[in-house]
């Protein structure tokens, strides 16, 4: 039976572990593990990227495998096609099928026609693979991530969904910030119980924190509220003062791409604290675990 990964809850806590675990041992064993030869990934892209795209077709190269990128302007999907009669087509010629769309329904449609694995490449509700690569980058640094405090600050975006699945399924504490109006989604929250407090200062949040975490104000498709966002934002920005409240030891996060000057300040992505280039780095590993997982 085929399996997808189109949210942190699609696997079990065990299967999780397992998978960062492999992420790090094929870090080690970077061009030498080849276990996909003769296997092709469709990526599907309906929204621009660079880290997304370039770690999974670098990922399926290493491991002997071929990529081929699909766009709307490419394929019958931009000309009105149903995305289940994609699915289907799909699903007869290659192994594996990674999308990333600004629709979450439409990606659980194409997964449910599919007959092959589907990753979520990023939805408008959630970014998974962001988040196997995070929770690597903090394994790395600390050893484990259970029972750890990290602190979201800024937009309750679909990364920071994941980061709350994350924290339920990983065992760790998980403090978001944000101004009113700009939560995570709730269903989300009730499904994360007592490893998710939502408030409203972010001095409060980063008190003590192993990890401080943010991301752009304004994601693709909402440049239009820039300046509504600048100003509801003004207050939540990562600089060397919020970063003195977590813990000595603190480490920051972003998935990238960030605004200087903005939602992080270049004392602090470009400082000593912060892991981003190494949680960048580690979207190409996790990611080859993730494809090495369900596909073989």
């Amino acid at each position: 039976m085929k399996r997808d990964f189109l949210t942190l809850l699609d696997f079990s806590p065990a299967e999780l572990e397992t998978l960062i675990e492999q992420a790090i041992a094929l870090k080690r064993v970077r061009h030498t593990h080849r276990p996909l030869v003769g296997r092709t990934l469709a990526m599907i892209f309906e929204k621009s990227s660079t880290r997304t795209r370039v770690s999974f077709e670098a990922g399926m190269a290493q491991l002997g495998g071929h990529a081929l990128f699909l766009s709307p302007r490419d394929t019958q999907l931009g000309r009105g096609e149903p995305v289940e009669d994609t699915a289907r087509v799909l699903g007869r010629m290659v192994d594996i099928v990674m999308i990333r769309n600004d629709d979450q329904q439409a990606l659980e449609q194409f997964a449910a026609a599919c007959d092959v694995p589907v990753i979520n490449g990023l939805s408008d509700r959630y970014h998974p693979c962001q988040l196997l690569a995070d929770v690597q980058t903090l394994v790395e640094h600390f050893g484990s991530i259970s029972g750890r405090t990290v602190a979201w600050i800024g937009d309750g975006n679909n990364v920071c969904n994941s980061f709350a699945l994350a924290a339920r399924q990983f065992g760790f504490q998980l403090r978001v910030a944000c101004p009113e109006g700009f939560d995570p989604d709730a269903d989300v929250l009730a499904q994360c119980g007592d490893a998710v407090e939502l408030m409203r200062d972010p001095e409060q949040a980063a008190e003590g924190a192993d990890a401080i975490v943010t991301d752009v104000w304004a994601s693709m498709g909402q440049e239009s509220e820039q300046a509504q966002r600048m100003a509801a934002f003004a207050a939540y920005q990562v600089d060397d003062a919020l970063m003195a409240k977590a813990a000595d030891h603190a480490v920051f996060l972003h998935c990238l791409p960030a605004h200087r000057g903005e939602e992080v300040t270049a004392s602090v992505i470009d400082g000593p604290q912060s892991l981003v280039w190494a949680e960048a780095e580690n979207r190409l590993h996790a990611q080859k675990a993730l494809l090495c997982f369900l596909l073989q």
